[in-house]
């Protein structure tokens, strides 16, 4: 089973608010969105830089 990591974010109420009526919006929690921003960002890093490769991550 995948072992899956905490993330604390500290964000300022407007954006939160915006970011909030995005999810609603898209039917997706919070969690599920940042995860798909996340996903796309590496993604286009890894297309501009080339693959990350995991001896390149810290544990």
């Amino acid at each position: 089973m995948k072992e899956y990591k905490h993330l604390s974010l500290r964000i300022d109420e407007e954006m939160l608010r915006k970011f909030r009526y995005v999810c609603k919006y898209e039917g997706r929690s919070a969690n599920r969105q940042l995860l798909i921003y996340i996903r796309d960002a590496i993604g286009a890093f890894e297309k501009e830089h080339g693959p990350i490769e995991p001896e390149q991550t810290e544990p």
